[in-house]
């Protein structure tokens, strides 16, 4: 059955900046002399306190015009009105459904950030957005079961997924039960250790914990490692503490996920930095164990001191090994937030871009010159490469990685797919002075592409087109609807300029079996 509701306008204020810049913004929230205020068409990371003398209101303009309007109506019916008295305008309502209310009041509790910094290890980090967690007014001394410390939303199970798929049992006006305690936290420091992440908002207790917290490494097995950076996977149905206060952690930095009810249904890769006594956790990435949309990744974060670095591309490339090792085509889980789209467009792209790079290449990348004796070796093989003397030369495929895959020159050859092999045509051009040239030309389709590349092909088309490689089209013959798109190696080159394409950062031959 449909609510109806009183919509609240949020009234715009300006708000003078430290440097005396002026930018509009809505007051959230009022705290004595201060104000929280989210600035319009920022993210609300940016959202913070101010003092209250630095924000005035801005005139409602629909008021303004309510008001002379009704003036000039008393003028003339002769109405006992007293003249420019205002009235108030009349409240807007509309009628929602049961999943929108409750959107909209899990919107409003979590809209302001419930702690502004977190201590966690040797750093304080200013939070970005709201985090329901609980905490106890006299959290448990360490030591204790881990069924007794601080369990976070009254013992409910807890993960991060997407805000369209919140099941109707989970209905906003139920968690808002669970987080009263949370919305209403006037602490403004939250305290993590870096190893388990347990809790707490004392800070006395926390470092009494941290002299004595037994973990030294996540609690999972390692999956890959190279050099003192490991990726290890986690069973959220088995570690079931450790994942919920991770994913509590993990979301006073991501806005466009929700904190909800199940772990035991996810897998965490949880990437650390190791030092002489331990693996510290520097981010992770969660995936459903079994996804009916093929989704490779549900939410993704690096924690603010190690961000730009490559440790989410890292993250992001392995999710789609993970894919490529189950058969599948993999792609995140929707919505992106802004940073993932962009994480995500770079890796489409840098993908995009490999493939392209072998694809129109007549000789193989990292080949030396190559001199043929009689006729030309097929260069379209994987197997083939340049010899000392310049003679093509077979080489024994070497069983590298989860899926038998080769790594050189850090690219993966899953590129060198038989489709692309078998389609390319080599066309060779005699030169006046007695030499020749050859180029490289092949016909596919979009679809051909995305299987290469194992990428999605929506997300292999908005890649393309947000490059610019799906600008160039020849037309097949006059008044024909169907064009072809034309791509050469110099419009290839021309997007690894401009997007500073790099080699993966995923070494397949780190991989741990």
């Amino acid at each position: 059955m449909p609510h109806v509701v009183v919509q609240e306008h949020l009234p715009l204020f300006d708000v003078i900046q430290e440097n005396g810049d002026k930018r509009r913004g809505h007051v959230l929230s009022v705290n004595d002399e201060k104000v929280y205020v989210h600035y319009v068409g920022a993210d609300k990371r940016l959202d913070e306190w101010l003092p209250g003398d630095r924000v005035t209101r801005v005139p409602d303009p629909a008021t303004k015009n309510q008001t002379k309007k009704r003036k000039r109506s008393d003028d003339d019916d002769g109405g006992s009105d007293r003249a420019g008295e205002q009235t108030p305008a009349s409240p807007v309502t509309l009628t929602v459904t049961e999943e929108e209310l409750d959107s909209q009041i899990r919107e409003r509790m979590t809209e302001q950030r419930n702690f502004e910094k977190v201590v966690f290890g040797d750093y304080v980090i200013r939070t970005w957005y709201f985090s329901p967690y609980v905490t106890n007014e006299k959290p448990d001394p360490p030591g204790e079961q881990e069924t007794q410390q601080n369990p976070p939303i009254d013992h409910m199970r807890t993960h991060i997924v997407r805000r369209s798929t919140l099941p109707t049992q989970g209905r906003a006006v139920d968690f808002a039960r669970g987080t009263a305690r949370a919305t209403g936290l006037e602490k403004s420091v939250l305290y993590v250790c870096d190893m388990c992440f347990k809790y707490t908002t004392d800070g006395m207790t926390w470092e009494h914990h941290n002299k004595h917290c037994a973990m030294s490494f996540p609690p999972g097995r390692k999956v890959y490692q190279r050099g003192a950076h490991t990726i290890w996977e986690v069973d959220g149905a088995v570690a079931k503490l450790y994942c919920q206060n991770l994913s509590l952690f993990g979301k006073l930095f991501i806005d466009t996920k929700t904190i909800f009810f199940d772990n035991e249904s996810f897998m965490f890769y949880i990437l650390t930095e190791g030092t002489s006594d331990a693996d510290h956790v520097i981010g992770y990435f969660s995936k459903e164990k079994i996804s009916f949309d093929d989704y490779n990744l549900a939410c993704i974060i690096t924690f603010p001191p190690w961000q730009r670095k490559g440790f989410g591309m890292l993250m992001i490339e392995f999710s789609y090994e993970l894919s490529r090792r189950d058969g599948k085509v993999g792609s995140p889980e929707r919505p992106l937030s802004d940073l993932g789209l962009r994480s995500y467009l770079a890796y489409w792209v840098a993908t995009l871009v490999r493939f392209f790079r072998r694809l129109l290449t007549v000789i193989p990348v990292g080949s030396k010159k190559l001199v043929t004796k009689g006729h030309p070796p097929d260069l379209r093989s994987p197997s083939t490469e340049a010899s000392e003397d310049g003679i093509g030369v077979k080489r024994k495929k070497k069983h590298i990685g989860w899926d038998g895959e080769l790594h050189a020159n850090g690219m993966l050859n899953s590129v060198d797919d038989e489709l692309f092999s078998s389609l390319r045509t080599f066309v060779t051009r005699l030169l006046p002075s007695g030499g020749a040239t050859t180029d490289v030309m092949l016909e596919c389709t979009l679809q051909d592409i995305a299987q290469a590349t194992n990428l999605r092909v929506d997300d292999t088309a908005f890649a393309m087109n947000e490059v610019g490689l799906l600008v160039k089209r020849l037309q097949v013959e006059e008044g024909s609807p169907k064009d072809i798109i034309v791509l050469t190696r110099d419009m290839v080159e021309k997007v690894a300029e401009d997007r500073n394409v790099k080699q993966p950062c995923l070494d397949p031959q780190y991989l741990c079996q």
